[in-house]
């Protein structure tokens, strides 16, 4: 098996992602981070399953996984690669949202998806950090978006 390259973090579990932010169930939307490349890149994954709260009403016939949680999975993602590269001082801080654009929601996501949520780090000044993102489900982009978030203190 390889190392990790330095400022690659091979797997963050949810354990450790709870103690970087503060999302609880039911609004923690990823399992676990893949791929973590500090100050650059991240891929967070998210078992879709039938018990998830929002299938009670969206839409319970035809149950969908609602685009915004798509894209908050997104910020969740964004935010593990923010505190794995900023460090422990960061750890438990708000990473609130300043923009989203150019979200666009290609297809449905059903429960039994895995859904991968690839973030990409564009640029950052200070506090604040811009992200390209996709939700894939078995290499097919489901949803997109770019965004902005800020991380402060509680």
């Amino acid at each position: 098996m390889d190392m990790p390259q330095p400022g690659v973090i091979a797997e963050v579990d949810i354990q450790r992602i709870m103690q970087m932010i503060p999302h609880r169930y039911p609004f923690l939307l990823i399992d676990r981070v893949v791929n973590v490349i500090s100050g650059e890149s991240a891929v967070g994954v998210k078992n879709v399953s039938i018990n998830e709260s929002y299938f009670q009403g969206h839409f319970p016939q035809h149950p969908v996984m609602p685009g915004v949680l798509m894209i908050e999975a997104m910020a969740q993602t964004a935010a593990v690669l923010v505190v794995q590269t900023l460090g422990p001082e960061s750890e438990g801080k708000l990473v609130y949202f300043m923009s989203v654009d150019n979200a666009r929601f290609r297809h449905p996501v059903f429960p039994g998806d895995q859904l991968h949520v690839k973030v990409v780090r564009k640029q950052n000044r200070g506090n604040v950090w811009k992200f390209e993102g996709q939700a894939l489900v078995r290499d097919k982009v489901m949803a997109e978006a770019i965004f902005a978030a800020t991380i402060r203190d509680r």
